[in-house]
């Protein structure tokens, strides 16, 4: 199957570059650092053993690339009113397009502006960072999870996490609303506590306060989940991600490194969406509507 990755950043980069690395022909899409790529290949440096990809197909326009089999849609979600122009040149009747960006809802929006797509979610469980052009700093962990929206053929869906796994990145099948609201218990807690209190994983867990609070953020998704009727998701699984973050080098989630960029925050589908989801169930998250309360005043006055 050949690939195309929308969106070389620290997600898609490194993904793209395991595969591409492993043998699969994977094209990328790059916008700021196109002409760096495109001279002097793309560096990952990684827990797992660091790599240097060159050539890479690498492109600034998607009108340029051939239809792909596998799109991995790695752009973050406040720039998905890109797709419609940047998706449609590389799809063919069959492809499946894997959406491995942060939050809820984001699968059911993108659907609609493309009804006969078939879509995947892509549930990404690592720590990296693209801080220059052309390297991508992979820090800890790696795996990757799949869940199917509308796929069609769920036999491709196998073969995604196959040559993943052939690539070195540990890759399986997850139930779709499990999946998602699974990465909303670290992604809604971490990614804006790091931003409101200007800090990293580590030291929000070595404080007591912060420590009790980060679990009760989890708890609030938690109970969401449960009260929409997902499966399979409890406090154990709490209790789970902050060992695992325990355990994580110390991290800067993607949330707090647009803001001191200055990049606009993923609000929508990490806050904004699933609370409002969740209410509409009947079911309040008061800590994390505050916490996006915050994150919008500090988006404000960031721009």
């Amino acid at each position: 199957m050949t690939y195309a990755v929308i969106g070389t950043g620290a997600i898609g980069g490194y993904y793209g570059a395991r595969l591409a690395q492993s043998g699969k022909q994977v094209h990328f899409l790059l916008h700021s650092d196109y002409d760096y790529v495109k001279e002097h290949g793309l560096q990952v440096d990684s827990c797992n053993g660091s790599f240097h990809l060159e050539p890479v197909l690498a492109y600034n326009d998607t009108k340029l690339m051939p239809k792909a089999d596998v799109v991995l849609v790695c752009l973050k979600s406040v720039n998905n009113h890109l797709l419609p122009t940047l998706l449609p040149p590389l799809l063919h009747e069959n492809t499946l397009v894997v959406l491995i960006q942060n939050g809820i809802g984001v699968e059911e929006d993108v659907q609609q502006a493309f009804p006969n797509v078939q879509l995947a979610a892509g549930l990404a469980f690592i720590c990296s960072a693209k801080c220059e052009h052309g390297r991508i700093d992979h820090q800890c962990y790696g795996q990757i999870n799949l869940a199917g929206y509308s796929c069609r053929q769920e036999e491709v869906l196998h073969q995604v996490c196959a040559d993943f796994n052939a690539a070195g990145v540990k890759a399986g099948l997850v139930e779709y609303h499990e999946a998602r609201w699974k990465k909303a218990v670290w992604n809604m807690p971490f990614n804006g506590m790091t931003v409101a209190l200007h800090t990293q994983t580590d030291t929000l867990l070595q404080h007591p306060a912060t420590r009790q609070l980060i679990r009760q953020q989890m708890m609030e998704v938690i109970g969401a989940a449960q009260h929409l009727g997902v499966k399979n998701i409890d406090e154990t699984f709490a209790d789970l991600m902050i060992s695992m973050t325990d355990d994580m080098t110390p991290y800067s989630p993607s949330m707090r490194l647009d803001y001191d960029f200055h990049r606009p925050m993923e609000l929508h589908y990490l806050y904004a969406r699933p609370i409002q989801i969740a209410a509409s169930a009947g079911y309040p998250m008061p800590r994390l509507e505050m916490l996006m309360r915050e994150l919008q005043f500090l988006q404000s006055q960031n721009q």
